[in-house]
């Protein structure tokens, strides 16, 4: 589903996993300076939308997730994961609930897998789950600015700290932004998008993750996991790891080399010494930091060390410390703070 924001003037397609929507609209070095000097919106319609019903939607997905749910107040927002049996990252969910249905977006095609998941085990529950992606798509606003501002026909807000991102009638996709642009916002693609992301040290899931990747390892531990609730799957492997140990791997923010016009690409080695020791995740040009990318590496690489990112030289920066898990207590770094400056 193209987006019909592709029609703006100077709208150049984004690739894959981005494909559907801009990569910019001809600067995407001033549409970063336009969110961070004030606020701006970011066409995000190619990700998915889930919607559930029933009485018993919030106490199913308390009972499946990571998160604490099942006292849900209407218009709070949350992020959820869904484990393996491993503990491992199967699902990445950013959800709401108005009190009557629970809205959920997740990455671009991963929807039909979660509702296969969800559908497995709904078993007797009064709970009904749907793909909506062809009625209703996905804003992203952020900035300093953004939060006296939302789309005037959104059915839906979902927070973060880094955006909020407003499920509007598809049908209306365009009028929203119109809507949007003409209160001030800055119209910013994917690229400038991903580079405030990447700064901010926000893993996407798909892109900074694989199928071995654990909570702790993302920084998901202090934003998608509730560690007094009760039994889910995969809880073990959370509970272990954050009372008696650490995880195998940390994210790391990267700051490359830039004599070289070039980014690392998607799971290009990280190597120290020779040796491989993690793999790239996402990578972008920040208009102040310059190139920048997220990497998972091992956890016991010196945090001062220089690395070589798919042959790039490339400086560290502590997102997931090296003592994360083993009950300390760590306040994951955010290296470039919140966009809207708080969470729900």
């Amino acid at each position: 589903m193209d987006s019909p924001l592709l029609a703006e003037p100077g709208a150049v397609p984004a690739e894959a996993p981005d494909v559907g929507v801009a990569a910019h609209y001809g600067d995407p070095y001033a549409e970063q300076r336009g969110i961070i000097a004030s606020w701006g919106v970011v066409d995000a319609s190619h990700r998915h939308v889930i919607r559930i019903t029933g009485r018993d939607r919030l106490s199913w997905l308390h009972s499946l997730t990571t998160q604490h749910l099942e006292q849900l107040a209407p218009g709070a927002s949350a992020e959820a994961l869904i484990l393996d049996p491993q503990g491992r990252v199967e699902h990445q969910l950013s959800l709401t609930d108005d009190g009557e249905v629970t809205w959920v977006h997740v990455e671009p095609g991963a929807a039909p897998a979660l509702l296969e998941f969800l559908t497995s085990m709904r078993f007797m529950l009064r709970v009904e789950t749907g793909d909506v992606s062809g009625e209703y798509a996905v804003l992203a606003i952020l900035g300093k600015d953004s939060e006296a501002h939302l789309a005037p026909g959104a059915a839906a807000t979902v927070r973060n700290s880094f955006e909020t991102n407003v499920i509007v009638p598809r049908a209306a996709l365009a009028d929203e932004v119109a809507a949007l642009r003409g209160a001030g916002a800055t119209l910013a693609g994917t690229w400038a998008h991903e580079a405030l992301r990447i700064a901010a040290g926000r893993p996407r899931m798909g892109l900074d993750t694989d199928h071995r990747s654990i909570p702790h390892e993302l920084g998901w531990i202090d934003t998608a996991v509730h560690l007094n609730k009760g039994c889910y799957r995969g809880q073990e492997t959370v509970a272990r790891v954050h009372n008696l140990g650490h995880p195998p791997r940390r994210l790391v923010l990267l700051h490359l080399d830039g004599s070289e016009d070039r980014l690392p690409a998607h799971g290009d080695p990280v190597r120290l010494d020779g040796a491989d020791i993690g793999f790239v995740g996402s990578a972008a040009r920040h208009y102040e930091l310059g190139p920048i990318a997220l990497a998972l590496v091992k956890r016991t690489a010196p945090v001062d060390a220089t690395l070589l990112a798919g042959g790039l030289p490339a400086a560290q920066e502590v997102i997931v410390p090296p003592d994360a898990g083993a009950n300390v207590q760590v306040t994951f770094r955010r290296p470039r703070g919140d966009l809207i400056g708080r969470g729900r």
